[in-house]
């Protein structure tokens, strides 16, 4: 894939191959090998957004699941011998539902990301590592992605009563459980100061996404079942 991608480098280089119309490598013009970049990072994105946005996308995909915070999560043996454990449960299963929700709005950001690629970052991504088209993603589409996905996790959140919950069940670990306060440890219990609950969230629904971006890119370079457009197949298929 290196090799390739410094061919295709080459080629983008070469004096006609600037024109877009006569420069390439076999059959392939600059165009198509540009275009077929654009196309991986599209269906990459398409997919992952399907996958991640769907009912159960986040909250039952243990590879993306979005845990309880850290002081949450040390005290639930606690909070479970209180009786509290259904508390943390319900607490879990809304913030991830509220991932799920905001990562259907992900597509037409990192649409937005591919339009605006250069030339300059399309031979990053031929040269670079296997990831490299995540990566593009990641540092283009980031910032717009924790702005679009904030409003709609805080509204989710509090829609279903997650917000009140998360208050009311770190105020019970941080000054109510009594005699079950040495069970946690010290201040491993303790609600963390200034912590952003929601931008907890955001930030783990934008890992999940990242998470499958990088898996639908290593298989539309690697493997050929993966590569479902004419132009996927003419661009990565190609050794």
């Amino acid at each position: 894939m290196l090799q390739r991608g410094r061919d295709l480098l080459h080629d983008f280089n070469a004096p006609d191959a600037k024109s877009g119309s006569t420069g390439s490598i076999g059959q392939l013009s600059t165009g198509q090998i540009d275009g077929g970049l654009r196309e991986a990072l599209r269906v990459a994105a398409e997919r992952t957004v399907q996958r991640v946005s769907k009912p159960d996308g986040f909250l039952k995909d243990q590879a993306i699941h979005i845990p309880l915070p850290g002081h949450l999560e040390d005290a639930r043996k606690a909070l479970d011998s209180a009786g509290m454990g259904g508390s943390l449960d319900d607490l879990e299963t809304r913030m991830n539902r509220a991932a799920e929700e905001a990562s259907a709005s992900a597509y037409k950001i990192f649409a937005g990301a591919v339009s605006k690629m250069t030339l300059t970052d399309a031979k990053g991504v031929l040269t670079g590592p296997k990831d490299a088209a995540t990566e593009y993603l990641r540092h283009t589409s980031s910032g717009d992605l924790d702005k679009a996905f904030r409003p709609i996790v805080d509204r989710a959140l509090a829609e279903a009563g997650a917000m009140k919950l998360y208050q009311s069940v770190s105020e019970r670990v941080s000054s109510s459980l009594g005699g079950l306060g040495g069970l946690l440890g010290g201040d491993a219990g303790s609600k963390p100061a200034g912590f952003d609950f929601s931008g907890f969230v955001v930030g783990k629904a934008m890992d999940g996404l990242f998470h499958y971006i990088a898996q639908e890119e290593a298989a539309i370079r690697t493997d050929p079942v993966a590569r479902t457009t004419d132009l996927l197949k003419q661009v990565f298929g190609r050794s």
